[in-house]
């Protein structure tokens, strides 16, 4: 019988999870034995996977889960350097070229492990199958007026936390924006036609802030794209690809602009192909702003989790997109399973 294995979170500021107990019954139901970890840190209570009949393990223990089991969970691993001998459902973010990924490779191939990465669950058009994508837009937004308000202020951005639902942040949000007794920034949001740029637009017009809207058409002369410069801050919503046009050169910093602020959702700055490079590495809930320049300032916002600003919206968004797939679990050598394995494959060549 396959066994799917949810581990708990260990990365800090994650109460994400990517099985409801909803869910979780609907495997039950299809023959997949689910096993849930307790957590004191998911949004999700443990009592409703325990109503829905899953086995419940200590935290932590899927180091030690039966052979076969599958591991199902969003962020990091412990990078503690073990071998890892399961397979692994999982964000491994290791196909860019990011150092951090050839480690967590060099990992699977010490153990004979595999990364079923999350990022690459496709369909058989290449779409992916399930994303964060919206809640992260919305938190990035907001996390970029944040950060433009404690300019207002001659201050950089004070730590970020978790709301316990759109509206909370959105109150808080609001309250933020009006102490600063100026008038709203504009923003240009690029990538504005999928999820995550439709996340960050819907939280832009929430807060009154214009929002000028590009995609596909917009960049598709390749740059140099002077108008991001005359916005007061630009989000990113695109990935990196080798595809991806420059949107902010390095030069940047020092030309003349109205750009204040950077919010980078798709915050992939080890990569090569990164469309921002004003920065190289991520920032973090208790120092949310990386300020890059002075006068004037420009800080760049690019936290790698954040949907995980809402918990329970984001997992119950994302759980019911990705459970089709999952209940395709008993045979992983087709489907998005079998590409995502090819995936795995075919980047463990170099490795």
């Amino acid at each position: 019988m396959t066994q799917l294995w949810i581990r708990a979170e260990q990365r800090a500021n994650e109460e994400r999870v990517g099985l409801t107990p909803k869910g979780a019954r609907a495997l039950l139901d299809a023959g997949i034995k689910v096993t849930v970890e307790e957590s004191s840190v998911r949004a999700i209570g443990i009592q409703g996977y325990i109503d829905a009949g899953c086995d419940i393990a200590p935290e932590n223990t899927w180091p030690d889960a039966p052979e076969d089991a599958i591991i199902f969970g969003l962020k990091e691993l412990p990078e503690d350097g073990t071998p890892l001998t399961h397979k692994h459902i999982m964000f491994g973010h290791a196909y860019k070229g990011q150092p951090s990924g050839q480690i967590l490779l060099q990992r699977f191939k010490a153990g004979g492990g595999t990364l079923y990465d999350l990022e690459y669950l496709v369909n058989d058009a290449g779409r992916r199958v399930a994303a964060f994508g919206y809640w992260a837009g919305f938190a990035g937004a907001a996390v970029s007026l944040e950060c433009w308000a404690a300019q207002q202020h001659g201050e950089i951005c004070a730590p970020v936390g978790v709301y316990k639902g759109k509206d909370a942040l959105l109150v808080d949000l609001r309250a933020t924006l009006q102490a600063t007794k100026t008038t709203r920034p504009n923003a240009i949001v690029i990538g504005a036609l999928g999820r995550v740029g439709t996340g960050a637009s819907d939280l832009c017009a929430a807060m009154d802030v214009d929002v000028t809207k590009w995609d596909m058409q917009e960049t598709a002369s390749g740059g140099p794209f002077p108008e991001i410069l005359q916005h007061d801050i630009f989000i990113n919503c695109i990935l990196a690809s080798p595809d991806t046009p420059v949107f902010v050169p390095a030069s940047a910093k020092t030309e003349p602009r109205n750009l204040r602020v950077i919010g980078d959702v798709a915050c992939d700055p080890d990569s090569e192909y990164s469309p921002i490079k004003v920065y190289g590495r991520t920032t973090t809930w208790g120092e949310p702003a990386l300020r890059v320049n002075d006068t004037p300032p420009l800080d760049v916002t690019a936290i790698d989790n954040l949907p995980s600003m809402l918990p329970v919206e984001a997992s119950e968004d994302y759980a019911s997109q990705l459970l089709h797939s999952l209940l395709t679990l008993n045979d992983l050598n087709s489907g998005v399973w079998g590409r995502a394995k090819d995936s795995f494959d075919t980047h463990m060549k170099d490795i």
